[in-house]
Formats: C-alpha cells, sequence, structure tokens
C-alpha cells in the first residue's frame, strides 16, 4: 500500500521529469534565462527569492516565447505543485487577463506588446531537476507558486500567491468569483463572533489597500505595506510606466484614507494581533479550520494533508489569530489576516470598488525553504 512519502515521492520524480523535459533542446538564449544553476550561487539565490505578483517581468522564459508542447509542459509542472482546486484557480487567474483587458477598455499599457496578456507567465527552474536541491517557480501577474525540493520532498512551497482582478464577474447564469470561498469563510467568522470577540479581531476600521507582507523575501515584525511603484522588477525607467504606477498608488491610498500612523498600525508585529483560536467556540474553530485549508490546501495533497493534520490538534489551532479591518458587508473593501507560528496569511479586497482580490499564504521562517538551508549550511550533514 502506498504510503503518504511513496506519494510525495512519486510526486516530485514527475516535478523533474517534467522540468527536464521542459529544458531539454531549448535554444541556448531561452534556456540561460530558464534554469539558473548551479543551486546555492549568490546570483541564483537572490533570484529565486524575487517574486512578484504585479504585471512585470517575473523572471525565466514567458509562456509566449515557448512552443505548444513546452506551453504544456508548464502547464503540467504547475499542476504538480498545486492541488487540484488550486490548479484550476491558478489557470482561472490566467485567463482573467483577458478580461481585465476588456475591462479596462483594452489600452492598458505596461511597456509591453500586450497590456493585459494570458502569455506573460513565466517558467524558471534553479539548480537541475533532479538533484538533492532544486526548485521552480511559475508566476505573472496575480499569480506566484515557488517550490524547493529537498532529498526527493517538497520542502518549502510558499509563498503562494494568487489574485483575481475582477474578483467577481458575470457569467452565463452565474457569477465568477476566484478567490470567492476564502472571502466567504473569513465573513462568516468575522460575523459570527460576539461584540467583544469582534472588536478585539478588528485590526483597522478601514481596509488596507494591499497585502503587508507585499513580495518581500522574508516577512519581518516591523514591516509596512509595500507601495506600488516598488513591486516591480527594477526602477519603473519609463516616466508613462512610473506614472502610471504613482497613479494606481494615490488611487489606491486615497481610497483607504490611510496615514502613515494607520500603516504602522498596520504593521506585521513580533506577537500576533487578532482574536486567538483559543477563544472561539468549537463550530467557529471548524469554519477557521476550514479557511487554513483553503490557504495550506493550495500544496499538493501529501504536504496538504500534513498541514491538515497539524491544525486538527487543538494546542496548534489554538496558537492561530484572526484579524479584520475595514467593512463586514459584502462588496465593500475589506482585508483579514491570520497569523501564528510559522503562518501569514493575508487576503484583501479593496481596489476598483472592492472587486480586485489579492491572497498571499507565507511560512515567516521558513518561505523559499530558507531555514532548512540556513540549517543545512551551518549543520553537519547527518542532521538533513
Amino acid at each position: 500500500m502506498e504510503t503518504e512519502k511513496d506519494a510525495e515521492r512519486e510526486l516530485v520524480s514527475e516535478m523533474a521529469a517534467v522540468a527536464a523535459e521542459l529544458l531539454d533542446g531549448l535554444p541556448q538564449e531561452p534556456a540561460a534565462r530558464a534554469m539558473l544553476a548551479p543551486f546555492g550561487d549568490q546570483d541564483v539565490e537572490e533570484e529565486r527569492v524575487r517574486w512578484f505578483y504585479t504585471p512585470t517581468d517575473h523572471g525565466g522564459v514567458p509562456l509566449n516565447e515557448l512552443d505548444p508542447r513546452r506551453q504544456g509542459l508548464v502547464m503540467r509542472l504547475l499542476a504538480s505543485g498545486l492541488s487540484r482546486p488550486a490548479y484550476v484557480t491558478a489557470c482561472t487567474v490566467i485567463g482573467l487577463e483577458n478580461v481585465l483587458d476588456a475591462v479596462e477598455g483594452w489600452g492598458t499599457d505596461w511597456g509591453r506588446e500586450r497590456g493585459r496578456d494570458p502569455g506573460l507567465y513565466w517558467v524558471r527552474v534553479f539548480g537541475r531537476p533532479g538533484e538533492r536541491l532544486w526548485g521552480w517557480r511559475v508566476g505573472g501577474h496575480h499569480l506566484s507558486v515557488n517550490v524547493l525540493i529537498h532529498d526527493g520532498t517538497i520542502a518549502a512551497a510558499t509563498p503562494s500567491f494568487l489574485g483575481a482582478d475582477p474578483a467577481t464577474a458575470p457569467l452565463l447564469g452565474g457569477t465568477l468569483r476566484p478567490l470567492g470561498g476564502t472571502e466567504d469563510l473569513a465573513r462568516d467568522l468575522m460575523t459570527s463572533l460576539g461584540r467583544e470577540e469582534r472588536a478585539r479581531a478588528l485590526l483597522h476600521p478601514r481596509a488596507i489597500s494591499d497585502i503587508v507582507s507585499g513580495n518581500r523575501a522574508r516577512v519581518r515584525p516591523g514591516d509596512r505595506m509595500i507601495r506600488v511603484p516598488e513591486l516591480f522588477r527594477g526602477p519603473l525607467r519609463e516616466p508613462r510606466l512610473a506614472a502610471q504606477a504613482a497613479r494606481i498608488d494615490e488611487t489606491a491610498e486615497r481610497g483607504s484614507g490611510y496615514t502613515e500612523d494607520d500603516h504602522a498600525a498596520m504593521a506585521l508585529t513580533r506577537e500576533p494581533r487578532g482574536l486567538p483560536a483559543a477563544d472561539l467556540t468549537a463550530a467557529q474553530c471548524e469554519v477557521l479550520r476550514a479557511l487554513l485549508d483553503a490557504y495550506t490546501g493550495r500544496a499538493p495533497e501529501p504536504v496538504a494533508a500534513a498541514y491538515r493534520r497539524h491544525y486538527l490538534a487543538d494546542d496548534h489551532l489554538d496558537q492561530v489569530r484572526f484579524g479584520w479591518a475595514g467593512a463586514v458587508e459584502p462588496g465593500e473593501p475589506h482585508y483579514y489576516r491570520l497569523s501564528g507560528p510559522r503562518l501569514l496569511i493575508e487576503y484583501d479586497n479593496t481596489q476598483r470598488g472592492a472587486n480586485h482580490a489579492h491572497s498571499v499564504w507565507r511560512d515567516p521562517d521558513g518561505d523559499f525553504g530558507l531555514d532548512l538551508l540556513a540549517a543545512h549550511r551551518s549543520g553537519p550533514p547527518h542532521r538533513h
């Protein structure tokens, strides 16, 4: 009978085979962008932890430079690093670029041939597939999936970012809400609280305009929200692009009404803020577990199952804190945060009239496997 560990090793073996096939036979120039090696080289490591969720160059080779077979391999690699629901959501996020193009009148200019482009999702491999340490990233606007492999197992699956613009869009006979489940679960939890508990959960009466952790390689106490012009690869040297980013930032900040004091109040803290799960009822804890699983469940099942078991234990769940900012009513700007040991989850839906959502799952100690690599470098080899 196949064990969970066997399933994980089989999955990692598939990742390595798909990545190797993707790289095999690539012409020299795109191959040099598609794979950076050796793993652990300073330049490679600096790029591995440089990630984005804006419409900027994410590093590597974009889908629209690859032939259809290799495009399919990129999607297969992406699917291997996600659960099936997360993969479906990621594909929806990519497809939303076409919808966003229409929403913006087909005219947004980000200094490339097409401003909103489902072909501009990049793949990059770090190290050589199948080696003891290697990893990969697939990312583009509103998507960043980062995976580290160590000794044939998935050592890190964060940062994991999914966004949706529009967050809500009409379908024939229905409505498309790619991140609607995570929004509704958090709202259900917030509205189920009594007056005193809701006051303790409320981080701020108004919603901040973006996730606070931004695209930092590591999150630390005291971090404040990163402003829009800083969320791109390199400085926006073209005046028109810099002006466009500044306009988006100004509109978002004006909409939130935030001052520097407000940003300071929403900064990340060493001791997590919000209402502890220990003060929730049994029914509310089940909602919280479902919300946690909607994030950690982005990972492939062997990894997601381990997180699911972890939060089934009351002493582990009790350490999680839930915080909310902004309005509780649907359709109004809002933000929420789940924080605890090795956990930071953020969600905001504030921009474009609360129809533009960001969500991220992070491990403040182990994003990109940095904790494992630090131990690997400092400790004796037999420890790992």
